[in-house]
């Protein structure tokens, strides 16, 4: 006879964070064993634990973006596998139109048994170095098919009862261009799965498997209604906005993505009918991306002690159309597909600040710009080099933006100087926050940043690069301004010039690329910013008198170390007046 449970407060609050902890320890196992920078100084992979049915209990601290994607792939696997599933086994797979993303995040999971009792899985996504392709790192906007982008893996068993598929491994370690790294990266996310399994089964251990069984269930209901109540609250309505992407690096069409969200009761509907028909650059993104779009932009909004699992998702409903850029077909090219799930998540926080005007910061700057340079040093010994240059956030309904800070989706790590002048032939020359760049506003946006890389170290070097936001500017709310855009700048056989936001070239020893990321949205009409703040920002170097003057009404005295607050309030007396009557600016 099946004991009946009842949700005990105590053995409750115990095992979700006891879940939750495991889910973080196997996120430290990665960055303690992983070899790649993308890996242990970036940060781009995520952890997680699903129960017996695949349904996601617990994700580690790592990527918002990923929360989404992780029960389709269980399900691809469970698919496959379902009824061939051993303790000592291990699955991957990459394949974006069978559970993945993008060929270069390799999903894996391993089964942990209790005796003949299947207790969950422990699982890992990680974005590798390389996985072969037109582009090294696998990130391009050049790719026309996924054919290109490099090795495609379905559903796979990586060890069968603990035994390794020496064939697979043989197969990614000879189609990538960095092995040691590659495969390396691999047992690092062998590892944390490992640790997952010993987590979930103390918890065994320690209240017994027909109890852990049931509570990792009853997580999942927990959440549900948590989720459910907060949304409960959450005024009625449809609130639509849509967000661009400046091109797709193949055409200079401008890429619409447009979401409706419809909350009715306790349910909420993200509707992405009307976004663009997928492209033939290498930006589209399959539907697991969108779910992680919505489930990010609507954690934004509710209170952050609701468990991330899967009970979350089920009072979110996302309606998307095959063959759109939110939900690409196959063969569609995915490689870049984060520029567009970045933008996607925009889109829905511009929905949500119409529901919500007052709790919802303006357009931040997120990991729009990645750049991926390789080739081979004098001793034919290779070298891949990725870097995510993070922008700032957007002003806050009562905070100023934050300068140079990974965007909420995407939560990446800053990659130091010093490790990509180590492990790469390049230089970095400048990397620095950009003066007079942010949106101004009551509560201004994040300064643009800048990095410039030159090759020093070998001959010549590929580069593939992919930005955002050269035309479509972060947007502002609350009556704030746009920041400055972005640009891309090469310097090349003597000669500088200005860049498209995605592009492919070949660089030679002394040439260097910089890349100024865009200003965030400023929050608020800028007349209404306290004047000491705008001092403080011209103290720091943030922004010149001038623009103090022209964007805030700021004069400063004399000697300029105050502001003259007779002048100032006379100033934007005048602004404030030209601006209700429609005539601009006076300067």
């Amino acid at each position: 006879m099946t004991k009946e449970f009842r949700r005990d407060p105590i053995t409750f609050e115990l095992m979700q964070h006891a879940i939750a902890a495991t889910a973080d320890q196997m996120a430290v196992t990665v960055v303690r064993t992983a070899r790649s920078t993308v890996a242990k100084e970036v940060m781009d992979f995520s952890t997680a634990l699903c129960n017996a049915d695949g349904e996601l209990v617990a994700l580690g601290l790592c990527l918002p973006l990923m929360l989404g994607s992780i029960p389709p792939a269980i399900r691809a696997v469970l698919k496959r596998y379902g009824d061939d599933c051993h303790p000592g086994d291990v699955y991957v797979l990459n394949d974006p139109y069978d559970g993945g993303a993008h060929l270069p995040d390799i999903y894996m999971f391993k089964p942990v048994f209790i005796g003949n009792s299947l207790l969950g899985f422990a699982c890992t996504v990680m974005h590798h170095a390389d996985i072969g392709g037109i582009a090294a790192g696998g990130i391009s906007s050049a790719a026309s098919e996924i054919y290109q982008e490099g090795l495609c893996i379905p559903p796979l068993k990586l060890f069968d009862r603990g035994k390794p598929n020496e064939t697979l491994l043989s197969m990614i370690r000879r189609n990538v261009r960095v092995p040691e790294t590659v495969m390396a990266d691999i047992h690092s996310q062998v590892a944390a799965c490992a640790e997952g399994e010993e987590g979930l089964t103390a918890l065994v251990r320690e209240f017994g498997l027909e109890t852990t069984l049931w509570y990792l269930r009853d997580l999942l209901d927990y959440s549900e209604e948590r989720t459910r109540d907060a949304i409960k609250k959450l005024p009625d309505g449809e609130f639509s906005f849509c967000d661009y992407l400046d091109d797709d690096g193949v055409t200079a069409d401008p890429i619409p993505i447009r979401v409706t969200l419809k909350k009715l009761g306790e349910e909420l509907t993200a509707d992405f009918t009307g976004s663009a028909p997928q492209v033939k650059g290498a930006i589209n993104m399959t539907r697991s991306y969108a779910l992680s779009s919505v489930y990010f932009a609507v954690r934004c909004i509710l209170d952050p002690d609701i468990p991330n699992n899967e009970g979350f998702f089920r009072p979110l409903k996302v309606v998307t159309v095959p063959g759109t850029i939110v939900d690409a077909l196959p063969p569609a090219p995915v490689a870049s597909r984060v520029l567009t799930a970045i933008r996607t998540s925009d889109a829905l926080l511009g929905a949500l600040a119409q529901m919500l005007p007052d709790r919802v910061l303006a357009c931040g700057v997120a990991t729009d710009c990645n750049i991926s340079v390789s080739g081979m040093y004098p001793d034919r010994k290779p070298f891949v080099q990725l870097d995510w240059l993070p922008g700032s956030w957007g002003g806050r309904p009562d905070k100023d933006g934050i300068d140079h800070l990974a965007g909420l989706c995407s939560n990446f790590s800053n990659t130091p100087v010093e490790v990509i002048e180590i492990e790469s032939p390049l230089l970095v020359e400048e990397y620095a926050l950009v003066p007079d760049t942010a949106g101004a506003g009551k509560f201004r946006g994040g300064l643009s940043v800048t990095r410039k890389w030159r090759l020093h170290g070998a001959e010549e070097a590929k580069v593939h690069m992919r930005a955002d936001r050269l035309k479509f500017l972060p947007y502002s709310l609350r009556g704030g301004k746009t920041g400055r855009p972005a640009q891309t700048l090469l310097s090349s056989e003597g000669a500088i010039r200005g860049m498209p936001s995605k592009f492919q070239v070949t660089i030679k020893r002394g040439d260097w690329i910089q890349h100024q990321t865009a200003g965030a949205g400023g929050w608020g009409d800028a007349l209404d910013r306290d004047p000491e703040n705008v001092l403080d920002d011209i103290r720091d170097g943030r922004i010149s008198p001038e623009r103090a003057r022209e964007e805030y009404g700021i004069v400063l005295s004399p000697d300029g170390r105050s502001v003259d607050r007779e002048k100032t309030e006379a100033l934007r007396a005048t602004l404030r007046k030209r601006k209700n009557e429609g005539a601009g600016k006076i300067f």
